[in-house]
């Protein structure tokens, strides 16, 4: 021993082995902790950093060449139960230093040891032992950290050797497939084990990984797959892949076939917080043939409800999920909503978080909110906003509601100068500072504002044409038309008499704009015209614009993270979309709606005083409700589930104030405060009051 190469390690093996054997034995005075000491002591002999990687090597050799990973499956498999135990958490203090302790060079070499073990204990013990399963699942996360693939296998970084066969893997990702297939099929047809199943998705996408990077390099039709698969050993392994693909999507339509109704029904089982991942999986592997992304999002398109609930429910902050959204017609509002919603950061409020403080005077409101909004660190405004009125008692989620709808109101205002109303739509306004925006998008608050589609267009990165400036700027729209529409032979005889220029007023004074280099000489005629109207809608809609764009962006990037995360939410949204969250509902306020989601404290739902309150309410104009609304929970326009949609329910207190008092709010809490008024007639007369436009407000309490 002393003439071989590491002597120490091959005495430590030795005696590794010499010990189990007498485990394995029944010798009594057999030390079961030594087993686990000598391997642990092996491992740490592994030159971790050693460029030359023969050394590593040497030590696998002198690992395999003893039979250690047969001898800690003959010891799994003795009769006696401390041996059991003893081989169970060996092995797994093995594969936890293997993981974990080794530098990922080192650890990749592992990956055969780690193969054979696997290999061993499914024949030994069998597919359902738990240490089994281990091991698989360790070989699995060995195989995924893998840095280096080719269609071989999984490759050693330093020698390019590939260290262990890609086929090697198809026993493991078939197995794994068609356990975690009866799961899921479980989990639609009743409560599964939700542990197991989630175990079974992380080893099915870590033993797919190293699969799809064989078959990145060969992208090949599944119709002729059959034909040529038995001359051509790759193909046999795309092969494979397509049918785990093949296999695992139809298992999923069954499921999703039984989901439809459960969902209606209301009755989940459980276990369904999976199903993304395993649609996320295998929509990456559909890209790697011909025509199979279509086949994918094919068998899903009678599924709807089901995708949208499963989105709705547990796709999580943090997780990618721009598969989904690159066709976001396939899933409806809400879930469109919920996916862009997470690229924001979570608003958490707590005592201890330095949240950001704003003293606002109502007269001031826009100068000093931009002080505030503009000039602070984007990350304390992520934090969330603590927000007073000068010289009021009144704070909390209410006073920010407000504030939000104030302030925005205020931004698009024509005469501040921030925002140029549209003709055909005076609800839709071009740019603004976006931090505003994004925070009340963050903050799930409704302003009662909508884009207009050429500035949405390009914070989504998108183009814009004729027809997406119809609404902005109808005179223009209608003289491009005609422009387009013209005869041409009339176009070419100068009846137009334009050029490719531009005449722009500036503070009264006329300025002349080439729409491109020699624009005053080049004469507009039926073969440019298409041209003309191009350039003439980038100046006037893009160009003309750029710095208040991208300021807004800049803003709105502040608060979302990041400008890709900028880009995804405006890209994966229809402006209709972008209109609803930003602006709400468009229907006029339910009565019935209201009063379904109200509860009472101190009145009963059949007072008299209930009774004429909603019949008033009844009676109110649109404008007026929408001020009740707002002095009640300092919103103007609801979510577009209408009150469904707000994060509470609305509450009617009795107070204990005179009658002489008007109600008050407190709108935190989404409280308001009803005296007992003795007849209609009063109670309609306090509302009057409270109902008009500018007192609104001015009797919240918080």
């Amino acid at each position: 021993m002393r003439s071989c190469w590491h002597p120490e390690a091959w005495q430590v093996i030795n005696n590794l082995v010499s010990m189990i054997c007498r485990l394995c034995n029944g010798e009594q005075d057999a030390n079961t902790d030594f087993v686990k000491l000598e391997l642990m002591e092996f491992l740490s002999m592994i030159p971790p950093n050693e460029i030359n990687h023969a050394s590593v090597s040497d030590h696998l050799h002198i690992f395999t060449s003893s039979c250690v990973p047969q001898a800690l499956v003959m010891l799994y498999m003795s009769p006696y139960k401390h041996n059991k135990e003893c081989a169970t958490e060996s092995v797994q203090e093995l594969m936890a230093s293997i993981r974990f302790m080794l530098p990922q060079t080192v650890s990749s070499q592992f990956v055969p040891v780690v193969l054979l073990l696997c290999k061993m204990l499914q024949r030994a013990a069998g597919y359902d032992d738990s240490l089994y399963k281990f091991c698989r699942s360790s070989l699995g996360d060995l195989v995924k950290d893998a840095k280096n693939f080719n269609h071989g296998g999984v490759v050693d970084d330093d020698d390019n050797k590939v260290v262990i066969e890609l086929q090697d893997m198809f026993p493991f990702a078939a197995e794994v497939a068609s356990k975690l297939s009866r799961g899921l099929v479980s989990s639609v047809e009743s409560v599964s084990d939700f542990r197991f199943l989630r175990d079974d998705v992380t080893d099915f996408v870590a033993f797919l990984k190293p699969l799809k990077a064989a078959v990145r390099y060969h992208l090949v039709s599944p119709s002729i797959l059959p034909s040529i698969a038995k001359f051509n050993e790759e193909i046999n392994k795309i092969k494979f892949v397509y049918m785990l693909f093949d296999g695992m999507l139809k298992t999923l339509v069954g499921c999703f076939e039984k989901m439809e109704g459960l969902v209606i029904e209301k009755k989940e089982n459980g276990g369904w917080d999976q199903f993304l991942v395993i649609l996320k999986e295998l929509h990456d592997v559909s890209k790697l043939f011909q025509g199979g992304e279509r086949c994918f999002w094919k068998s899903l398109k009678d599924f709807t409800r089901s995708l949208c609930h499963l989105i709705v429910r547990y796709a999580k902050r943090g997780e990618d999920y721009g598969w989904i959204l690159d066709q976001k017609d396939a899933i409806d509002f809400e879930s469109r909503r919920h996916l862009v919603m997470l690229l924001f950061p979570v608003v958490v409020i707590d005592e201890y978080d330095d949240i950001h403080e704003m003293l606002i005077d109502r007269s001031q409101l826009l100068a000093e909110s931009f002080v505030y909004v503009a000039r602070e660190d984007p990350e304390r405004l992520r934090r969330g906003l603590f927000l007073e009125f000068k010289d009021e008692e009144a704070t909390g989620p209410g006073v920010l509601r407000e504030w939000f709808f104030l302030l925005s109101q205020e931004i698009f205002n024509p005469k501040t100068g921030l925002f140029v109303a549209c003709p055909n739509d005076p609800r839709r306004s071009f740019p603004n500072p976006g931090r505003v925006i994004a925070l009340a998008l963050m903050n799930n608050i409704q302003v009662g504002i909508v884009f207009d589609r050429s500035f949405f267009l390009q914070l989504a990165g998108k183009n814009v044409s004729l027809e997406d400036i119809k609404d902005a700027d109808p005179f223009l729209y209608s003289s491009c038309r005609q422009i387009l529409d013209m005869d041409p032979l009339a176009v070419d005889q100068d009846a137009l008499g334009l050029t490719f220029v531009w005449d722009i007023d500036e503070l009264g004074s006329m300025k002349v704009a080439e729409l491109c280099p020699g624009g005053k000489n080049m004469i507009v005629n039926s073969r440019n015209r298409k041209a003309y109207v191009d350039l003439l809608i980038h100046h006037c809609f893009v160009a003309s614009v750029a710095e208040q764009i991208s300021h807004f962006a800049r803003g709105f990037s502040d608060i979302i993270g990041e400008e890709k995360n900028m880009k995804t939410f405006f890209n994966s949204l229809a402006l209709e979309d972008f209109d609803r969250m930003l602006h709400g509902s468009e229907s006029d306020i339910s009565v019935v709606d209201w009063k379904a989601h109200t509860d009472y404290k101190g009145y009963l739902e059949t007072d008299p005083q209930i009774y004429w309150f909603w019949k008033l309410v009844e009676n109110l104009t649109a404008k007026q409700r929408k001020i009740l609304l707002f002095f009640w929970i300092s919103m103007k326009y609801l979510p577009v589930e209408g009150f469904g949609g707000l994060t509470s329910r609305l509450y009617i207190y009795k107070s204990n104030e005179s009658i002489d008092h008007l109600p008050s709010s407190h709108t935190c809490f989404y409280q308001i405060c009803l005296p007992a008024y003795p007849s209609m007639a009063m109670m309609k007369n306090r509302l009057d009051v409270i109902t008009q436009d500018h007192v609104g407000y001015s009797f919240g309490t918080s």
